[in-house]
């Protein structure tokens, strides 16, 4: 089981595939990684030794790479923000709608969740 940047890899994955499950590393940041590194990227997982883990680890570390918890509060502490000085940005963060000017008639179903049926707002008679 290798632990990089205190995330457990999938042990079935390759390494170039695993390390994308850190927050903070895509596919491209991955390969590079890899190859500062020196481990070949068609290992497993699983089939890794620790010294080519202690490598990775290394390679995050010497690019200063903000990767998962640092690069969450990073982001977080940046909404938190635009919220505190009132932007509009931040009344969107607020209200859980689309912040970069999606149409929000239709779609947007992602940030509005679920549709909320509305009623005719009058009872009917029997």
């Amino acid at each position: 089981m290798a632990r990089i940047a205190g995330i457990d890899l999938p042990k079935e994955k390759r390494i170039e595939v695993a390390l994308t499950y850190i927050y903070g590393i895509g596919q491209t940041l991955a390969k590079r990684i890899i190859v500062k590194a020196g481990v070949n990227p068609d290992i497993r997982v699983k089939n890794m030794k620790d010294d080519e883990a202690a490598r990775i680890q290394a390679a995050i570390n010497s690019e200063n790479l903000k990767v998962e918890g640092d690069l969450r509060r990073e982001v977080s502490m940046n909404i938190k923000r635009l919220i505190d000085i009132g932007t509009y940005r931040g009344s969107r963060h607020r209200k859980g709608l689309p912040v970069r000017g999606q149409r929000t008639k239709t779609n947007s179903r992602t940030r509005k969740g679920p549709k909320k049926t509305v009623g005719s707002g009058r009872k009917k008679e029997e």
